[in-house]
C-alpha cells in the first residue's frame, strides 16, 4: 500500500502575498489605533502636490478597518485570484491589482467622500476577470454579460437605496476595470 503525502504548494504567489500584506497592514492598524490607516492605507481627497497622496492611491487596497473586513475580500480573492493568476501571470495579476487600485482611488477622489480602504475593487475585478477567463478575442462571453448585469444592478441599487460605509463606486468601478482588462488583455 502506497503512503499518501501532502504536500503544500506556493500556488498563487501574487496572491498570497498580497493576502499577507494585507494581513500585515491590518495588523500594523490595530499596534497603531488606525493610524497607519488614516496616513497609508486609505485614500481621500487630498493634494496632489503631496507625495503621500500617490502612495495612498496604490496602498489603500491594502488597508481594512477590521479582521471581518479583511477576511470579506480575502476569501473572494483567494478563490478567485489563483484562477487569474494561472491564466495571466503573477506580474499581470499584481499590475491588474495596482490599476484597479488607482483608478479606484482616482474615482473616489472625484466623486466620494471621506476615507475609502480595502480590496473590494479588486475583486470585483476578479469576479468579472473570471468571467471572461475562457473567452477568445472578438467574443463577449454570456458569463460576463451575466455577472455584469448582476453585480452591477445589485451595486447601482444599493448605492441609491442604503446608507452604509460601503463603496459602491469602488465596487462599480473594479468591475469595469476587470472586464476591460478580461476583453482587451489576453495572454
Amino acid at each position: 500500500m502506497k503512503k499518501s503525502k501532502i504536500i503544500f504548494t506556493f500556488n498563487a504567489p501574487a496572491v498570497l502575498c498580497f493576502a499577507l500584506v494585507s494581513l500585515a497592514a491590518l495588523g500594523l492598524s490595530i499596534l497603531t489605533n488606525g493610524v497607519s490607516n488614516r496616513l497609508v492605507f486609505s485614500v481621500y481627497r487630498s493634494s496632489f502636490l503631496h507625495p503621500m497622496t500617490y502612495v495612498r492611491l496604490l496602498c489603500h487596497a491594502l488597508g481594512h478597518t477590521s479582521f471581518t473586513h479583511y477576511v470579506s475580500n480575502m476569501a473572494l480573492i483567494l478563490a478567485l485570484g489563483p484562477i487569474v493568476e494561472e491564466r495571466y501571470g503573477s506580474f499581470r495579476l499584481l499590475l491588474m491589482f495596482a490599476l484597479t487600485a488607482i483608478v479606484s482611488g482616482l474615482f473616489h477622489i472625484a466623486l466620494g467622500s471621506g476615507a475609502l480602504m480595502g480590496a473590494s475593487g479588486i475583486v470585483y475585478m476578479l469576479i468579472f476577470l473570471a468571467s471572461t477567463s475562457g473567452s477568445r478575442s472578438g467574443e463577449i462571453p454570456l458569463t460576463l454579460v451575466a455577472v455584469a448585469a448582476l453585480y452591477l444592478t445589485q451595486e447601482i441599487l444599493s448605492g441609491l437605496f442604503s446608507a452604509g460605509d460601503i463603496s459602491h463606486l469602488s465596487h462599480i468601478v473594479g468591475g469595469v476595470c476587470g472586464a476591460v482588462i478580461g476583453l482587451f488583455w489576453h495572454k
